[in-house]
């Protein structure tokens, strides 16, 4: 899907794994929602792989899994997914902030008291791997830097190994999503796509469309989630949460507003034959495995299979 006069393919940053299975909208997850699930969604259409590679820098400045065990993940994502159409590698972000460490308003980031050359060397590094050891499994190339000259210089390390850019049907631009109301970005993502790279833009929200879209073929944004969270809930919205930070029809809205198309209907809840009690068909699968939980007689539906996937759960919203 496209908003009209644009040729760019718009992800939604998706939250919750299992909206693989509801929608066929292009949907971008997270190898990080994706990686404790015993059982995988079913895809319904085309979606894309984040690596997780921010949250993993900014809470750790490291990277804590080896590229062979994010490369048997993806292949397990490819193989029972489906659907997959491109992965993201292992980068490295370049923004200040994540090198140096500090505080952005309510979020802490330790730092990886590296360098941008340094980071890109690894950005690099990491995708060749991935590519000569997985050259089944669809990893794109990601250019990372800070200034113009810092993604020529990107673009000259890929370069220096072998790698055409030009070939590849998707590039990833890192290092973006937090300064794309400047013409900076502009004139970066028009002075790459003016060398024939196309570009995906990562975590490209609204204001960074309407400015430079033209330079892009692909960009994915879960900026509805952190502006639902501070909205009154939706109309018709009967979940029980307080908003709708994780309500995949007001995610699906603004998707709608982005492209300029009419909203997909959400699919349609599960509703339990008359006279049956209230659940009995049983709750949601776990949110941490994605397993089957059993059915409780009385109180809240439960969201998780065991008090191991409720720790799993509480671990990864807490570091």
């Amino acid at each position: 899907m496209t908003r009209s006069g644009s040729r760019a393919t718009f992800y939604l940053g998706c939250p919750e794994p299992h909206w693989l299975e509801l929608v066929d909208v292009p949907l971008f997850v997270s190898h990080n929602r994706l990686s404790r699930r015993k059982r995988l969604p079913k895809a319904r259409g085309a979606w894309s792989l984040d690596s997780g590679g921010f949250t993993e820098l900014q809470n750790h400045g490291r990277w804590r899994i080896g590229p062979d065990q994010y490369i048997a993940a993806v292949r397990r994502y490819r193989d029972e997914i489906g659907h997959l159409r491109w992965a993201a590698p292992q980068d490295w972000m370049c923004e200040p902030i994540i090198i140096k460490g500090g505080r952005v308003g309510p979020l802490t980031f330790v730092g990886t008291g590296l360098s941008v050359p340094e980071h890109q060397r690894r950005t690099v590094e990491n995708f060749l791997y991935l590519r000569d050891n997985a050259p089944d499994l669809p990893f794109i190339p990601v250019l990372q830097g800070w200034t113009l000259s810092d993604y020529f210089d990107c673009i000259a390390l890929y370069e220096q190994a072998g790698v055409d850019l030009a070939s590849y049907p998707v590039i990833g631009l890192g290092s973006v999503c937090r300064r794309q109301a400047t013409s900076e970005i502009g004139d970066i993502t028009g002075a790459l796509a003016a060398q024939g790279l196309r570009l995906h833009g990562f975590g490209v929200k609204k204001q960074g469309l309407e400015r430079y879209d033209e330079h892009l073929v692909s960009a994915d944004s879960q900026a509805w989630s952190k502006a639902a969270r501070f909205a009154p809930k939706r109309p018709g919205c009967t979940h029980r949460a307080k908003n709708c930070a994780s309500c995949l029809s007001y995610a699906l809205a603004w998707r709608a507003d982005i492209v300029g198309d009419a909203a997909p209907a959400p699919p349609e809840p599960v509703t339990e034959p008359a006279g049956l009690p209230a659940g009995a068909l049983g709750p949601a699968p776990c949110r941490t495995c994605g397993d089957h939980i059993a059915a409780k007689p009385t109180g809240r539906p439960a969201r998780y299979c065991s008090q191991r996937c409720r720790q799993r759960a509480y671990r990864t919203r807490t570091t």
